[in-house]
């Protein structure tokens, strides 16, 4: 039987799907035809930020901005107070595709990018200037290479301020020091050494095991920033604080470059101008916070230990000697840890200059 041999009905049912299977078709074509960023994209991001603090607040405002600009086609999903667990644990996620993004310090993402711990190297910094000059010269170079090394995109270095010893006894000199349990952050090789130059027993912790860590006296002293010890609550177990810069630390937002490529071209340029505005904020913010948490702390109690200063040279030497026999080894880039000493050289020699003119 021919079409028209058909029953009326028949015939018209058979019209009908020939209509419905065209339409169907018609809608796939669209879809296919439709550019990427017609679909939503949810970024997971980890941070052990805890809810409440300014930094969470002011990075979920940031990813408002971002989901209003993009017309929602982006989100961030922060997931604060470390519920993703540490740094190691974050970045499994992240390869397996299970979080797309997280903030570090630079110690987290040493098992990437090993020349991330170069502004964090014990004792090499004595002042903020100092910082500021040598990340001047020295942010692009780092960041460039963190996404050309390891696919890892970020949004700008966030300043944490000086780590400082801090600890339930007072420490003055490098007999103080000896045979203490240190905390070390995990995936810090480098420190690690350092500590253990300088006679201590480090012990090797993530961030997220620190407080438990002091209430068992599983370590005995920590470096921290005085803002860090507040935020996380480390201050409520110790009571004292040295007056020696040991470390400088910074924080950055790091996406996976195979999560942010999925976005469209003009989504990603939404994405890194409001974030690297955020991280530019942060960067400025946290040293005025450094200085009102100083003072917190010294409300709290926490009294401020001057360091023996004829033993600093002793101190500086020993640890400035790791520090090259780690590039030595390979654990950073020797030819940036030159840069940065030159850079370094550099100021203190313009400063000199400045303070000696008549």
């Amino acid at each position: 039987m021919n079409y028209w041999q058909m029953p009326m009905n028949t015939f018209e049912g058979t019209r009908m799907t020939l209509r419905l299977c065209m339409g169907v078709v018609g809608l796939l074509l669209l879809a296919a035809i439709q550019p990427a960023t017609a679909a939503e994209y949810t970024l997971k991001i980890a941070t052990v930020s805890p809810e409440g603090s300014y930094w969470m607040t002011r990075m979920r405002e940031g990813a408002g901005e971002i989901a209003e600009r993009t017309e929602r086609r982006v989100q961030l999903k922060f997931y604060g107070g470390g519920v993703m667990g540490n740094d190691k644990k974050v970045l499994r996620k992240m390869r397996a595709g299970q979080l797309h993004g997280g903030t570090f310090t630079s110690g987290g993402l040493a098992e990437r990018d090993p020349d991330l711990q170069l502004y964090g190297l014990p004792l090499l910094f004595q002042t903020a200037d100092e910082v500021r000059y040598v990340r001047d010269r020295m942010d692009s170079v780092l960041i460039k290479q963190l996404e050309e090394k390891t696919g890892l995109v970020s949004f700008g270095l966030a300043s944490g301020g000086f780590a400082r010893l801090m600890s339930n006894e007072p420490v003055r000199t490098l007999d103080d020091l000896r045979g203490q349990k240190v905390w070390v952050p995990e995936g810090d090789g480098i420190s690690y050494a350092a500590m253990q130059a300088l006679g201590l027993a480090p012990v090797t912790l993530p961030i997220t095991d620190v407080l438990t860590g002091l209430q068992t006296g599983l370590i005995e002293i920590i470096g921290s920033p005085a803002v860090g010890a507040v935020v996380l609550q480390w201050h409520t177990k110790v009571r004292y604080m040295s007056d020696l810069p040991v470390s400088y630390v910074y924080a950055t937002l790091v996406l996976d470059n195979r999560a942010f490529k999925r976005l469209s071209i003009g989504d990603q340029a939404i994405v890194r101008v409001v974030m690297e505005e955020t991280y530019r904020e942060f960067d400025l913010v946290n040293d005025r916070d450094e200085a009102q948490a100083a003072e917190a702390l010294a409300k709290a109690g926490i009294e401020t230990i001057p360091v023996d200063q004829t033993q600093l040279p002793q101190w500086r030497e020993l640890v400035g000697k790791v520090n090259r026999e780690q590039a030595e080894k390979g654990a950073i880039d020797p030819g940036l840890l030159r840069t940065l000493q030159q850079h370094l050289q550099d100021f203190r020699t313009q400063r000199h200059s400045a303070d000696i003119a008549p």
